[in-house]
């Protein structure tokens, strides 16, 4: 088990990142990259402890579907099931 907890300006950053990022990355990567970018991209705005990256990267890999399918909505608005 985790003994580093994610706090919430750290999620706040991180899903800042998963919306800053482009569409076709989240989309085309493949997991274990995807992570490693998504990580490294937050870095770069907070540094972190050894601690806090492992719990990134877990919480990252428990959260790719999620984030994909952001992605998938981002690119095709009819995705997210908006008919008028």
């Amino acid at each position: 088990m985790l003994n580093c907890a994610i706090n919430p300006l750290l999620l706040r950053q991180f899903w800042s990142v998963v919306e800053t990022t482009q569409a076709n990355i989240l989309l085309h990567l493949d997991d274990s990259t995807l992570v490693r970018h998504l990580t490294h991209d937050l870095q770069t705005q907070r540094l972190l402890d050894a601690e806090e990256t492992t719990a990134v990267n877990h919480y990252i890999e428990s959260r790719l579907p999620l984030i994909r399918d952001i992605a998938q909505s981002r690119v095709s608005p009819e995705f997210c099931g908006s008919a008028i």
